[in-house]
């Protein structure tokens, strides 16, 4: 019916116009053709026809101009051929953005505030039999089923700001979920659709749902955000220096100056500073302080930035370890070069096993587990040390060249590390450092040209079977490893192709030999993320945790308590929160009455960007679909009205018929005159 309206238009025009100019031309035919007195009687009674023509054309264009005026109020439209069943009932569907962004203001206040007020006009436009659903960003189960128009704005006063983030697409997903067959399935969404909530793929929607986008309009707002914190150090020890990097966004226009920043642990301030920040850009600061006790530590990042305040603060937790336990297996209870490298400092608490009394139930209480120059490495030895490394262990395994080949081929076959080749005796050769290597970093604070290499004259090369989780440390010529990694599992196996004894070379005595096995150590203890994020992180990890049948564990906060769902992998504990953390904060894992870990949760950083995407940009996405967008500060009559029945509305052309058909009227009361004196010839 859209192409009816210009020849519509076209068809009155075509009427109008010869009647306006055989109005014009009258006086001039009644000169010409009725000069005669003869004619007179019968000229009298044509002008009598003609004065009841131009009343009946003044009437019939009144008429008109007042039917299409009364049209106009009544705002008539022409419903969308997507209303698949007209008639049936409408099942309609309304995403209230309750993210942090919605807590910006306009001229009609809160965002989330006047979402509400909409989605009551929208509901109010609808039939007592037509039922509503309720979608917002928490997802909540109650939102799930269909409401009558009561129950619907009853929900609506319960929506609350959230720390929940989502997706335009999750947001779909949602609201398409469970669709009726029997009804017309209508969609609205309310938000101040922001580029990070929308995206830029494509969006997969149902076509047989019709879907409305009302824009809320916020103030451009400045924002800078705290977005994530790591550590430098390798391992978190009492007493000694720690180094934290900080990452700081601003999403504004206008460069940040003298910003400040404080960096608080278990509530005592350790650090502040003063930065600049360019606008639209990150800036990353390096934060350092000492002091630390043992025990989780609790920390807080904070910056002071108005109006928008949910991202000034960033939680974080980590443990200072009182020690670190290492264990060595000695085939030789002589060789004391594992014992003189631990025995230098007091964070490490070495416990040495000889090879003939090997206490398997200890190993998980280990961090490192060092085998040196073992004479018969047995296969229970070899599966015990495997399960060890799947649950995340390390292990170190420097070879006894006195021992077999064979004996060594079967050990570590069973470990899935390589097979001993052959021994290769000759003249010292010297290995190279891989300088790159995570294991190197930060222990050399200046390269030398010439620098003293470890040198060895005996060693096993390796048959390798594969490399993909191999990584050189130091290289022997020929494509030879002096020592290597492997991941295996969870954990790491250092392997070595020489001994530690002085006949075979000097890597024990070789200076980079003690910062090798600090490194190593220092990586073998296994940490927890920094922080977690609120309705993203539904998976926790932890370090093993053995539990009997009846006990369980909860997190435990203020006035808040959760027991997660337990799955044991190995090498962690896995605890599944799904989305029962809605609250940014610290969170103590319980065992019972002890405390095994404290975790922290941030609010997601996807809303401190506050740029919103154009209706251009939006309805991109949807190529698939043709889209309804609305914008809040429009007039709401004709906006739920469009909403509704997402049809094309009459209302202008009714208006403007009927000012054609007054100025009709007016054209033929002004031009169309009957009333002339007659000359006879």
């Amino acid at each position: 019916m859209n192409f009816l309206y210009p020849g519509f238009l076209f068809a009155l025009l075509a009427i109008a116009i010869p009647i306006v100019i055989h109005l014009f031309n009258f006086r001039k035919f009644k000169k010409v053709y009725f000069s005669n007195v003869q004619f007179l009687k019968e000229v009298q009674e044509q002008n009598s026809s003609r004065e009841k023509l131009k009343h009946l054309l003044i009437l019939f264009s009144r008429i008109l101009a007042i039917v299409f005026l009364v049209l106009a109020f009544a705002r008539p439209f022409i419903p969308s051929a997507k209303n698949k069943q007209q008639g049936s009932p409408n099942l309609v569907s309304i995403y209230i953005d309750n993210s942090y962004s919605m807590e910006s203001l306009n001229k009609e206040g809160n965002l989330l505030d006047e979402a509400k007020r909409k989605a009551k006009e929208i509901a109010n436009i609808y039939g007592m039999t037509d039922q509503f659903k309720l979608v917002t960003n928490d997802f909540e189960g109650r939102h799930q089923r269909a409401v009558n128009r009561e129950e619907f704005i009853s929900l609506l006063d319960d929506i609350k700001i959230s720390a929940a983030s989502r997706s335009l697409q999750q947001i779909i997903n949602r609201m398409e979920t469970d669709l009726d067959a029997n009804k017309n399935e209508l969609n609205y969404l309310l938000s101040d659709f922001q580029k990070s909530f929308v995206g830029s793929r494509a969006m997969q929607t149902n076509p047989a749902v019709d879907y409305s986008f009302i824009r809320l309009n916020s103030n451009s707002l400045p924002n800078i955000a705290v977005d994530s914190i790591w550590s430098l150090s390798p391992v978190h020890l009492p007493n000694q220096a720690e180094q934290l990097v900080v990452q700081l966004h601003n999403y504004g226009n206008e460069d940040a100056a003298d910003l400040p920043i404080k960096l608080n642990i278990n509530g005592q301030q350790k650090a502040i500073g003063n930065v600049k920040i360019p606008a639209g850009k990150s800036l990353k600061d390096t934060l350092s302080f000492s002091g630390l006790k043992g025990g989780w530590q609790k920390g807080r990042l904070s910056i002071k930035d108005f109006p928008l305040t949910f991202d000034d603060e960033l939680n974080f937790t980590f443990k200072v370890a009182q020690d670190l336990k290492v264990l060595s297996i000695n085939g030789n209870p002589a060789e004391k070069a594992i014992k003189s490298v631990f025995a230098t400092d007091a964070y490490f608490k070495l416990t040495e096993m000889s090879e003939s009394n090997i206490r398997y139930a200890d190993f998980p209480q280990y961090s490192l587990i060092v085998l040196n120059g073992l004479k018969e490495p047995s296969s229970g030895l070899a599966q015990q040390l495997k399960l060890y490394l799947q649950n995340g262990g390390s292990v170190v395994i420097f070879p006894d060249l006195e021992v077999n080949a064979a004996t060594y081929t079967s050990f570590l076959t069973g470990l899935s590390l390589p097979a001993v080749q052959q021994l290769n005796v000759g003249p010292p050769i010297a290995s190279t450092i891989d300088l790159k290597n995570s294991v190197f970093k930060d222990v050399f604070e200046q390269v030398p040209q010439q620098m003293d290499l470890p040198v060895v004259n005996r060693y096993f090369s390796y048959a390798e079977r594969n490399t993909g989780s191999k990584e050189q440390i130091l290289k022997l010529p020929l494509n030879k490893f002096l020592f290597a990694r492997y991941d295996l599992g969870e954990g790491k196996a250092y392997l070595a192709a020489s001994a530690l004894d002085a006949k075979d070379g000097n890597l024990a005595r070789h200076p980079v030999f003690v910062p090798l096995m600090f490194k190593i150590a220092f990586a073998s203890s296994r940490e927890q993320p920094f922080y977690y994020t609120v309705g993203k992180s539904t998976v926790l990890e932890n370090a093993k945790i053995n539990l009997t049948g009846n006990q369980s564990l909860k997190l435990i906060s203020d006035h808040f308590e959760v027991i997660p769902e337990i799955r044991q992998t190995p090498g962690k504990t896995l605890l599944y929160v799904a989305d029962q953390i809605k609250k940014a904060g610290f969170y103590e894992l319980r065992k019972a009455d002890s405390v095994l870990s404290v975790v922290a949760f941030n609010d997601d950083r996807l809303e401190s960007d506050m740029h919103y995407a154009s209706e251009e940009e939006l309805k991109a996405l949807f190529v698939k679909q043709d889209i309804a967008f609305y914008n809040a500060k429009k007039d709401t009559l004709s906006m739920n009205m469009g909403l509704k029945n997402n049809s094309s509305e009459l209302w202008k052309l009714c208006l403007i018929l009927a000012v054609v058909f007054l100025a009709i009227e007016i054209l033929l009361i002004r031009f169309f005159n009957t009333k002339k004196n007659i000359q006879t010839t």
